[in-house]
């Protein structure tokens, strides 16, 4: 049986991270027949559902009180089980902060060779207990079953009220753009599985990253009554950003020379230190994402770089911006202004 210290947990994943997801289009073509069968019509008090593809379900049980519901898992991007823990439970939260919830208890959800020392699931589990016991919620129960490949997650249950619900959708011409973490986890996270000379500093740049919570800024945006927000995970700034502009119906316009770059994500993406979550991104996004003929290809690459436990993007009035973006830097350690929303077709524009 190996033991802790004996495994690599990232030697057991085909994919690392948010990497692993579906890519957007393939994902569209999946949920459309649910989304038929289930009008949004015939369910009312189901406020957020599959019509919208937001961050995560959201159903109203009084005027004043609605449930937040979501769920995600995915294999270790890092070796150490222990952190493995905490970045996928900081992931699985980051959904309740980015409708602008706050967090009640979560179940966990587990996959797990049966030739590994269990002490390992152990170390996973507590993990990511520390994450929830910080986000102010409880771990009350879950599910593990058998399987090749390690995989661990959270199911979350949080709550707010109707009315402070922040959906991808309500960007508006004139508003600012806001990033609250900087890019290149799955570059750096590839370079490190791959062994690519110095990729210690990056990495731990990013473990960094991964491990912070979104609450605060979450918090913030929602008391500055924000008009849009959504994190950035999987399908990358370029696939969230089209989302927003999708759901808004305005051009999202992103400077990619303000863009907030993890330490050497540009270097190793030169290197080839890429993703497949980040092909199936440039693939499957197509025209609703137009990079400048000018974008450098590293540039490029971190904008379609999947992200694990990314930050949020947020829209709001241009007169908020500035005071927002010092308030989350304070208090949270970092924000960025990387663009603004536009008059114009729901496409992301990068220059």
């Amino acid at each position: 049986m190996a033991t802790e210290g004996a495994v690599r947990l990232t030697e057991l994943a085909s994919c690392a991270g948010c990497a692993a997801k579906f890519g957007p289009a393939t994902l569209a073509q999946l949920v459309r027949p649910l989304r038929e069968r289930f009008d949004a019509a015939d369910f009312p008090a189901l406020l957020v559902g599959l019509e919208r593809s937001d961050d995560a379900a959201v159903y109203q049980l009084t005027d004043e009180l609605a449930v937040i519901q979501t769920l995600d898992f995915f294999p270790p991007v890092v070796d150490d089980p222990y952190t493995y823990g905490q970045i996928a439970a900081a992931n699985a939260l980051s959904d309740v902060y980015a409708m602008g919830g706050e967090v009640l208890f979560a179940l966990n959800i587990a996959a797990f060779p049966e030739d590994l020392d269990p002490a390992l699931l152990a170390e996973i589990f507590r993990g990511g207990a520390d994450k929830v016991q910080e986000s102010g919620g409880v771990i009350a129960g879950g599910h593990t079953i058998i399987d090749a490949e390690p995989k661990y997650g959270l199911a979350v249950t949080g709550v707010i009220h109707p009315r402070d619900i922040l959906r991808k959708g309500g960007a508006r011409p004139g508003d600012a753009l806001l990033l609250t973490k900087p890019l290149g986890t799955g570059i750096l996270m590839t370079a490190a599985k791959q062994r690519f000379p110095g990729h210690e500093r990056g990495l731990d740049a990013a473990v960094a990253s991964m491990l912070r919570l979104n609450r605060t800024a979450s918090q913030l945006a929602r008391a500055a009554r924000v008009h849009a927000m959504t994190d950035v995970t999987g399908f990358a700034l370029a696939g969230h950003a089209a989302e927003m502009a999708q759901h808004s119906n305005a051009t999202i316009a992103i400077d990619a020379g303000a863009l907030p770059e993890l330490t050497d994500a540009r270097r190793f993406a030169r290197a080839g230190a890429l993703t497949g979550g980040g092909g199936r991104n440039l693939a499957q996004l197509g025209e609703r994402v137009r990079p400048g003929s000018a974008l450098d290809a590293s540039l490029r690459d971190l904008v379609y770089d999947p992200q694990t436990s990314g930050g949020l993007l947020i829209a709001l009035p241009e007169a908020a911006a500035e005071p927002l973006r010092r308030s989350i830097e304070e208090r949270d350690g970092g924000c960025w202004r990387i663009g603004e929303v536009r008059a114009g077709p729901p496409v992301v524009v990068v220059t």
